[in-house]
């Protein structure tokens, strides 16, 4: 029986990677590295700003220390903040979604995104009160594709709740190869949704849709239902 939903937050409820890889390249052609956005959706998007910083200078034959690091991702975030200024970036069909599944399920939020970044978008949406659980990059020592988001998310899910909850009766909703791996990683069911890549990229979820006017009570219910690892839909 199906518990409680963990979204992903970037490409899943807000509309924020285009805005994620012009900081990216915006703050590295500060410093003469040069990003493009093909690079970015096939080699960087699933990673956290630690790992995603920290695969560029790999990639690139460089050897960048954790205050340069860190001064990347302070500049990033920065850049981030200016880009959504006064815009929406929520998906179209996000904030029914929320609030409908959050009338019968606890929701909590797995994200390789900073917290600020994360709770500055829900605040402004008026949708913050509907995530009790929000695990953010600072949260774990591994982002995504590693399990630890999804496996803090259940812990904290079952604090709130006060008793045990199993990963198999919780779903995530993904939108990248990154997050259904470290979701399935943890032991969740997964969704998976094509606002960032297409269905074909999105393999071995328990379903594939298309946007989040299909994430209904009842689609999720049925789907709670079946065994694991039966055919996507």
């Amino acid at each position: 029986m199906l518990r409680a939903v963990v979204f992903d937050f970037d490409g899943v409820i807000a509309n924020s990677e285009p805005l994620h890889f012009r900081a990216y390249r915006d703050v590295l052609a500060q410093d003469g590295v040069v990003l493009t956005e093909p690079e970015y959706y096939a080699r960087y998007l699933g990673y956290d700003d630690v790992g995603a910083f920290g695969a560029l200078a790999a990639d690139r034959g460089e050897r960048w220390d954790e205050r340069r690091v860190a001064d990347l991702i302070r500049r990033k975030a920065a850049r981030m903040e200016e880009l959504e200024c006064d815009q929406s970036v929520l998906f179209p069909g996000a904030d029914a979604a929320v609030r409908r599944l959050a009338a019968r399920w606890p929701l909590a939020i797995a994200s390789g995104a900073l917290r600020a970044e994360i709770v500055r978008v829900l605040e402004r949406e008026n949708l913050a009160r509907f995530f009790p659980v929000l695990v953010a990059a600072e949260d774990v020592r591994a982002g995504k594709p590693a399990p630890d988001p999804y496996v803090r998310a259940v812990e904290l899910l079952s604090s709130a709740a006060n008793k045990p909850l199993d990963p198999g009766d919780c779903i995530a909703v993904e939108d990248s190869h990154w997050g259904l791996e470290s979701a399935r990683a943890a032991g969740l069911m997964t969704v998976g949704v094509t606002h960032t890549y297409p269905a074909e990229a999105l393999t071995g979820a328990e379903a594939v849709i298309p946007h989040l006017d299909r994430l209904t009570v009842e689609f999720l219910s049925k789907l709670g239902q079946r065994p694991r690892n039966a055919a996507p839909s």
